[in-house]
């Protein structure tokens, strides 16, 4: 295992110079955003409102858009930059490395290799050590997880509900799988370790790294589905470092800095049931624009 943490880097043309891009770097601006709420917003109003709130960074997004998504202009992400002070993250397609190329010049301060947009190369994701910017990943399992991580991402996103209907079930059952399996890792022999590497298609360093830690070797935060302060709450309890919040938070509301404020204390109260009962408040009304069957 390389001294750099996580991953072991390997001298040839493909891999970017360990010493220029080190990924201990790039993992630690990721640990800043642990235990807070990152925010998706496609406009300024709406990058302002989610800063005010608390939000530990906002996901530009691009209203709207028709035909194929993949990454947001480039004039909108500098446009909301200008106006808001916490970090700003956007998303390219999986496997477009150019997308991630333009993102990272245009002075984003993380990448998120996103699945929700269309997927660009369904073979392969991006080489994320030949940049700069901390990449996000999504997982729905453990070996996933750490197959991204092999690659560079510096943070990992457990992905439920891809549609915005704020259906928390699939979430749920993801964060859970890649929490058990961790449980059954923990609980297993040194000589166990090796088989069950390789029936999750897992790195065997990353497993052991995993295994020694007793969690994901880099922050793990979770999205899809969370729109209320007990959602964000469940996530935060089942072992989670933070949330994503979808822009289905400023959907039908008459008042979204009330939910996104209650979403944003949860994650930082989660296990203080005096400050989610205060937050649970009045969101009734709030909330029943949103409907898991459409």
């Amino acid at each position: 295992m390389a001294e750099d943490g996580t991953v072991t880097l390997y001298n040839n043309t493909a891999i970017t110079d360990a010493k220029k891009s080190p990924f201990s770097i790039k993992s630690g601006l990721a640990q800043m955003l642990r235990g807070g709420t990152i925010v998706e917003a496609s406009t300024i109003s709406q990058a302002k409102l989610a800063e005010e709130a608390g939000a530990c960074c906002v996901i530009i997004t691009e209203p709207n858009r028709r035909g194929i998504s993949c990454m947001p202009d480039p004039s909108i992400i500098k446009q909301i930059k200008r106006a808001v002070s916490i970090p700003a993250m956007a998303r390219s397609r999986v496997g477009h490395f150019v997308e991630a190329q333009i993102l990272e010049r245009v002075g984003v301060d993380y990448i998120d290799e996103n699945e929700v947009l269309a997927i660009a190369d369904e073979d392969n994701f991006i080489n994320k050590h030949n940049f700069r910017s901390p990449f996000i990943c999504g997982c729905r399992n453990l070996g996933e997880a750490l197959r991204r991580v092999r690659e560079g991402a510096a943070m990992i996103r457990t992905q439920g509900d891809l549609l915005g209907t704020g259906n928390i079930v699939e979430t749920v059952k993801n964060v859970r799988s890649v929490m058990s399996e961790i449980r059954i890792l923990n609980n297993m022999d040194e000589d166990e370790v090796f088989a069950f590497s390789k029936k999750i298609a897992a790195p065997y360093d990353l497993v052991a790294q995993t295994k020694q830690m007793g969690r994901l070797p880099v922050v793990h935060f979770a999205a899809g589905g969370i729109v209320t302060p007990a959602d964000a709450a469940l996530m935060m309890q089942l072992g989670c470092d933070g949330v994503f919040v979808g822009s289905e938070v400023f959907s039908n509301c008459l008042d979204p800095y009330k939910r996104l404020r209650g979403i944003v204390e949860a994650v930082r109260h989660y296990n203080d049931p005096h400050v989610l009962v205060e937050n649970s408040c009045g969101l009734e009304e709030e909330i029943a624009g949103l409907n898991v069957t459409e």
